[in-house]
């Protein structure tokens, strides 16, 4: 009786773990910037899974680094602001990124200038009809 209740135990923390490490524990994120298509969002899963997300440039009004107090502690994070197609200059959606690997302010500020350039690149380059 008592194997059979620490058997059904150890077999739910394993499916239990099991879960977690496929749709829950991020290992890596990575942010793919085109200024001709979009922008390409990845996360990588610690079973191997990979979950992609693509936003179209024409989507995309902004790149902003947004600021949230949590716990008593300012935390720093990268957001794409969607265009709200019936108010072109309203904000439909605020898409966060790197939610999970949570990196440091410096980080975040290269990534905003990378993303910062290549955005006013498509907003010089001749509009074609």
């Amino acid at each position: 009786q008592n194997s059979l209740v620490l058997s059904a135990a150890i077999f739910i923390t394993l499916i239990g773990l099991i879960i977690y490490l496929h749709f829950v524990k991020i290992d890596q994120e990575s942010l793919l910037v085109i200024g001709s298509l979009g922008i390409q969002v990845t996360s990588s899963y610690a079973s191997g899974k990979e979950s992609t997300t693509f936003i179209e440039m024409s989507r995309v009004k902004d790149v902003v680094i947004n600021e949230a107090i949590h716990m008593q502690k300012v935390i720093y994070y990268l957001c794409i602001l969607l265009q709200d197609p019936g108010d072109p200059q309203g904000i439909s959606e605020v898409v966060p990124l790197f939610q999970s690997s949570k990196p440091r302010l410096d980080c975040l500020i290269e990534v905003y200038k990378s993303c910062q350039e290549i955005l006013e690149q498509k907003k010089t380059a001749p509009q074609s009809s």
